[in-house]
């Protein structure tokens, strides 16, 4: 069966920067299962892995505009130091969880001048290329609820209660 519109896809994955170094990976875990043509993965990622059957192992580049987008400088925000009660010390690196006008998203702490904290909303790899070794591990058809919920049901996906 080769990866279509509403096929359930297990892969593998190495995801390496442009120098190299591993980002992520999915060796020796569970392989990633997600719901082709739903956007559950990375634009450039998901078109390349239409036509791929069981068994097929190959090498994508995904560019940073078909990856996690390219670095907006408008997710910047400088926010007043008061706004982190309850955390001792701040440093530029430290993730924190901020509520925004669609729900909750990530920022991270990229200076400290004075009072002023800045922060960053955008991914951690916008702007960055993306380069993936995959293994495909299995494809079959979704289910009619996992077609309709736009997600995997069951293993490797999401468990409704």
């Amino acid at each position: 069966m080769q990866i279509a519109e509403r096929c359930v896809v297990a892969f593998h994955y190495t995801l390496t920067a442009t120098n190299g170094e591993v980002i992520d990976s999915s060796q020796g875990g569970d392989p990633l299962t997600y719901l082709h043509g739903a956007g559950n993965i990375v634009p450039g990622l998901e078109a390349a892995m239409v036509g791929r059957r069981i068994g097929d192992c190959f090498d994508v580049h995904v560019a940073a505009v078909d990856g996690y987008g390219e670095r907006d400088e408008g997710m910047l925000q400088q926010v007043p130091r008061a706004a982190f009660q309850g955390v001792d010390e701040l440093a530029v690196g430290m993730n924190f969880q901020a509520q925004g006008p669609q729900g909750v998203l990530s920022v991270v702490i990229s200076a400290i001048e004075g009072d002023t904290v800045i922060v960053d909303a955008n991914h951690p790899l916008a702007g960055q290329d993306l380069h993936f070794a995959i293994e495909v591990v299995s494809v079959r058809e979704a289910s009619l609820e996992e077609s309709l919920h736009g997600h995997v049901h069951g293993d490797g996906g999401v468990h409704h209660h």
